[in-house]
């Protein structure tokens, strides 16, 4: 074995983090005896030779490498290797991609393209794997040859064959899912495919085989699912949930024995790699569940059934019916998948998440409340549960972090997130901690006149912030709470703060403060003399956002518009954009700067172009010209739509003309979220959706609410 690796100029190779010269000691490490070498060494062809599914040179030199490591049966843990060949030969470059290629990625391309082209080109062996000893092995092949080998009804013969003789559970569910693999990359196979996951579904085999069946029909053929594919999983999760559970002590680590530790023996540290700490949390999931893999199928389920929204919501509200604790766990999680990424009526699953929330099972509660905390005024079914957890547990208010200070715990949030006064004992006992919470502002931005109480404590802890290095971070969550109420009252302690802002942040802390003195409108008359100084340096952001406070605490439009006007000239986008904004403020006082606003509606940068429509609509009263641009801007950019649905709202249909209720009303049919992304999601993804939806009603319905400021 390794023949010919010292011939390979590793040197001259890089990975990762740097030269490829360990490379063969991690090849050499993937054949140890020892599991800890064995385990370190595949964390260290992930983390470096393969880092985040990169291909190097030093990437392909390993392929030949790792299949004679495949083949041999000496070796353990090869289904781990035959797994990590899958991934580096297992990119697709479609059409698509390679238009979006640009120069620097040309290299990149081409090893993804070498990398397939060798990886496919030993793939045969993996036929010789399905019959392995090693379940591990058995698990691992078919997946290998339905991504990777080049004769799909070949891999699907054995598929087939293989599954009548397999005896082991999870590779079963293996075989069954390559088989879906192969009907999404061979799409001619995808009816024969379909009609024998349909056979495997029926009645007569085990309730797991049937639901691994449903999930990958969900997958690559929809429309051959059952038309009661609810009441089916639902069965089959019943039947799940009766088998016995296998006798088993509680989680342990990767590799670890089931025999009893003798009595001196001290406990195992957690994994060192990556990879280990991957396995000792999928065991640790694992453990005392009937059926593990059940999780799994389900997720593979729910993306087959995509915008089948309601079907999805029933067959969550019956898990969460469940008695077991797992079934009800795996509900919480995907609950806020659906949410997250779909419009639908979720009121009875919501109030079931919270029902989740007096759980005894610790993940259990503690899932619910995490999903909970982004729904924002979709938790109100739960509303009720969330306040009687957050009454209960006092010691979960707020949630330290080894590193960075402290945040406020997620049922606390839900609460304050829905305006709920029943969270403000929370947060008042959150202001009196040595180090406040960093979220604490945001949270009473939510809860709005309920969290009046709270002024006196931000004012107080605001006069208390020392103005060092660190004033940035202790003041910011008090200025944005005092912000979020208005409170005028506190005028004199942010004065102090914009006065003696350190060199440190310094910026940033004066832009808090200068918001909070706006927000308090005539309150802070005290702040003007301050204000009037800071606007004589026109250009600056500084003197942008001086001049759009002194514009709400005095009303003196002769001294804001000079500033701002030049504020439209600055050298970058995003100070241009604020003084477009403070612009549409002054509304009909600002209609002189219309010229030097429609000339930005054909800006380069489309938020700019956006800002600049909405205020020549603001300043002038004259829809005209500003609705094409965001309209334009709605169909660029899909993050730009909550901010142009205000301002059409606004206008009300009327203003905003056909185009734009022909526009409104496709957003308010549209079941998929605008801001739903694959493989990643923001935490106010569904509050920005439903704020869309409602600014979408709002001007349809001829209630625009405030117009163009006069």
């Amino acid at each position: 074995m390794f023949a010919g690796i010292d011939e390979v100029d590793w040197a001259s190779m890089e990975h990762a983090y740097g030269p490829a010269d360990d490379v063969p000691g991690l090849l050499q490490g993937l054949a140890s005896a020892d599991p800890a070498e064995r385990e370190g060494a595949l964390d260290g062809m992930y983390g470096a030779v393969h880092h985040q599914g990169d291909v190097y040179a030093c990437t392909l030199a390993c392929i030949p490498f790792l299949f004679e490591l495949v083949v041999d049966p000496a070796v353990p843990d090869r289904g781990g290797i035959v797994e990590l060949l899958t991934s580096i030969g297992g990119i697709d470059l479609d059409e698509d991609d390679e238009d979006e290629i640009d120069e620097e990625e040309i290299e990149g391309a081409a090893n993804y393209a070498m990398a397939a082209a060798a990886v496919t080109a030993g793939a045969g062996v993996f036929f010789a794997l399905m019959a392995d000893d090693d379940p591990g092995v058995r698990v691992s092949a078919p997946l290998a040859l339905a991504t990777l080998h080049g004769h799909p009804a070949r891999v699907l013969t054995l598929l087939r064959d293989r599954l009548a003789v397999e005896r082991d559970d999870e590779v079963r569910l293996a075989l069954v899912e390559a088989a879906g693999r192969v009907a999404l990359r061979h799409r001619p196979l995808t009816d024969q495919i379909a009609d024998w996951l349909s056979r495997l579904a029926a009645e007569a085999y085990p309730p797991g085989l049937r639901l691994a069946a449903l999930a990958q029909l969900a997958r690559c053929a929809p429309q051959a699912l059952p038309g009661d594919v609810v009441r089916v999983v639902a069965g089959l999760l019943r039947q799940l949930r009766s088998s016995p559970v296998a006798a088993e002590p509680g989680p342990r680590p990767a590799g670890a024995h089931s025999e009893p530790e003798p009595a001196g023996v001290e406990e195992r540290a957690a994994p060192a790699t990556l990879v280990g700490q991957l396995r000792a949390l999928s065991a640790e999931e694992s453990a005392g569940r009937a059926a593990p893999w059940t999780a799994d199928l389900l997720r593979t389920l729910h993306v087959g059934l995509d915008d089948r929204v309601a079907e999805r919501t029933a067959l969550l509200t019956d898990q969460l019916c469940s008695p077991d604790r797992w079934q009800r766990i795996d509900a919480v999680r995907m609950s806020s998948g659906l949410i997250r990424a779909w419009r639908g009526s979720y009121g009875e699953l919501v109030r079931l998440v919270g029902e989740q929330l007096g759980a005894a099972e610790p993940r259990l509660a503690e899932a619910a409340s995490h999903v909970l905390e982004e729904l924002f005024g979709l938790a109100a079914p739960a509303a009720d549960a969330l306040a009687a957890r957050v009454a209960a547990d006092p010691g979960a208010w707020v949630k330290e972090w080894a590193s960075g200070p402290p945040g406020l715990g997620s049922a606390v949030k839900a609460l304050s997130r829905l305006g709920d006064a029943r969270a403000v004992p929370a947060l008042a006992a959150a202001l009196e901690r040595p180090e406040v919470p960093h979220d604490v502002g945001f949270a009473i931005g939510y809860l709005g006149p309920a969290a009046r109480p709270l002024a006196g404590a931000l004012r107080r802890r605001l006069g208390e912030v020392g103005l060092d290095e660190g004033a940035y971070d202790r003041a910011s969550p008090l200025l944005a709470g005092l912000t979020a109420l208005r409170a005028g009252e506190a005028a004199p302690e942010v004065l102090r703060v914009l006065r003696g802002a350190p060199e440190y942040r310094g910026e940033w802390l004066r832009t808090a403060a200068l918001r909070a003195l706006g927000s308090f409108g005539p309150a802070a008359h005290c702040a003007v003399p301050e204000l009037r100084a800071l606007i004589r340096r026109p250009g600056t952001a500084a003197a942008t956002e001086a001049a759009e406070a002194l514009w709400a605490v005095d009303g003196d439009a002769d001294a804001v518009l000079p500033v701002l006007i030049e504020g439209l000239q600055a050298e970058h986008a995003h100070e241009r954009r604020a003084a477009a904004s403070a612009l549409g403020r002054l509304g009909a006082r600002a209609e002189v700067t219309a010229p030097r606003l429609r000339a930005l509606l054909g800006h380069e940068e489309l938020w700019l172009r956006v800002d600049a429509a909405i205020a020549l609509w603001e300043v002038s009263g004259r829809a005209g010209e500003s609705v094409p641009v965001l309209l334009a801007a709605w169909e660029q950019n899909r993050h730009v739509r909550v901010r142009v649905a205000g301002c059409l709202a606004r206008m009300g249909a009327a203003g905003a003309g056909s185009n734009a209720v022909h526009v409104l009303r496709a957003e308010l049919a549209s079941v998929r979220r605008h801001n739903a992304m694959d493989g990643g999601y923001g935490s106010h993804d569904t509050y920005e959706d439903e704020k869309l939806l409602a600014l979408c009603r709002r001007a349809l319905t001829g209630n625009p609410g405030k117009g163009p400021t006069t």
